[in-house]
């Protein structure tokens, strides 16, 4: 058995979903389907939750949401009676009961219970077009089995309990193929939760680790795992194969290509992972697996507006564990994850993600604490494999504010000497 991954570019549209379908045709065995939200759907869905908890309207948004959605379900099925119409009335007017409660006092079981939705309509259209196109599967809504804890937005797996629901759910005897969702789950008592950001990698190495599959494939918008994201960088090499340890390295500082969660499931049972290309799926791609080599060529990746964040002690004394451990609290109960951690005698200092919604309320309980002093509008630089030729070539036109090596990664966080 196999799990294919296919994110929110791979399902973005009719053609996208009717491209998945021509690469399922290349197969006959048993296989797993995770999917995504459709395109943009997750961040629509995202300002369709803050309205909600701001108690302004989403009408519109909900609207724009309804119309995106339906253009796809009309360019597939031309047949109005088919039952993929029905099923969409039916979760859109489940959003719509959502919609019209009072918010609760957390915005993050809020946005679990929205933002949800967004897979559970993409798995619907895309289960309803193999089925009409030939290729029978069968819908699953994943809540039913993959139970987490009530940690909303960065729910964890109740592994023994989920363990036992999978297994039963999907029964490769009788079926082929099964659609489900990425990034979702529900605790026992069947309120949705999400897995963190870009979870459905995750969602698919859960599955497999529980399934004992043979390999899980993620299905991307680029030949493979490339050396450093496009968007700002020229000439990226596409990595042909990654160990599991570089993998998890190059995740973990940040590069979008994978869930940083997703390869540890995997290691532990020794499942490959394929990442490869939607629109050409007969090329190679990248694997990952229990691989050993001497060193690839260096890895950048690029995290844009970071907030540096310096902590002292208010009476100068040293920052000694107890102060750690003090502050390691405030940052794990506001949410907010280090990129980069260095701490001198009397200061502590660390790189994280500029979130409006989380890092104002931290900075606020530090300061009851400690001095706290912030500069936002920072880049973080990591490269792994680095030389002093991929140093100059990042530092061009950059101001150098703090400085992390080890014996193959170095992270560097920059100031644009374009910024006043």
């Amino acid at each position: 058995m196999k799990v294919f991954k296919f994110g929110g570019a791979s399902v973005k549209s009719a053609e996208a979903v009717k491209n998945l379908t021509q690469i399922m045709k290349g197969y006959n065995e048993n296989i797993l389907v995770v999917v995504s939200a459709m395109g943009k759907t997750t961040n629509a869905l995202e300002e369709i939750a803050r309205l909600f908890f701001s108690e302004k309207s989403t009408a519109e948004n909900y609207k724009a949401l309804k119309d995106y959605h339906y253009g796809i379900v009309q360019e597939l099925f031309p047949d109005k009676s088919n039952h993929v119409y029905t099923e969409m009335e039916l979760v859109f007017e489940e959003l719509l009961s959502v919609l019209k409660k009072q918010p609760s006092l957390s915005f993050d079981f809020d946005y679990d219970q929205i933002v949800s939705f967004g897979e559970i309509i993409s798995t619907r259209i895309v289960a309803a077009y193999l089925n009409t196109s030939g290729i029978k599967v069968k819908f699953t809504d994943i809540r039913k089995y993959l139970k987490t804890d009530n940690t909303y937005r960065e729910a964890r797996i109740d592994w023994e309990l989920s363990t036992g629901l999978v297994r039963k759910a999907f029964g490769f005897s009788d079926e082929k193929i099964y659609v489900t969702q990425g990034f979702i789950g529900s605790t026992i008592n069947n309120l949705s939760t999400t897995l963190g950001r870009e979870g459905s990698d995750y969602s698919a190495a859960i599955l497999a680790y529980i399934l004992d599959a043979e390999s899980v494939t993620i299905w991307k918008d680029v030949p493979g795992v490339l050396n450093a994201d496009p968007k700002w960088f020229d000439n990226t090499v596409r990595l042909e194969q990654l160990s599991y340890l570089d993998a998890i390295e190059l995740s973990y500082y940040g590069a979008t290509i994978i869930h940083p969660k997703t390869i540890k499931p995997l290691q532990n049972k020794n499942i490959k992972l394929h990442v490869k290309s939607f629109l050409n799926p007969h090329d190679g791609g990248t694997i990952i697996g229990d691989l050993s080599y001497e060193s690839l060529i260096p890895c950048f990746i690029f995290k844009m507006d970071q907030v540096l964040i310096q902590i002292s002690p208010l009476d100068f004394s040293f920052i000694a564990e107890e102060n750690l451990k003090s502050i390691f609290g405030y940052f794990s109960r506001h949410g907010v994850k280090i990129n980069l951690m260095q701490n001198s005698a009397i200061s502590f200092q660390v790189c994280v993600n500029n979130d409006p919604s989380r890092v104002p309320n931290l900075l606020n309980e530090l300061r009851k604490e400690f001095k706290v002093w912030y500069d936002t509008g920072r880049e973080l630089v990591t490269i792994r494999y680095y030389d002093n030729s991929t140093i100059e070539r990042v530092m061009v036109n950059k101001q150098l504010v703090l400085e992390q090596k080890s014996t193959r990664t170095i992270q560097l966080v920059v100031k644009d000497l374009g910024d006043k």
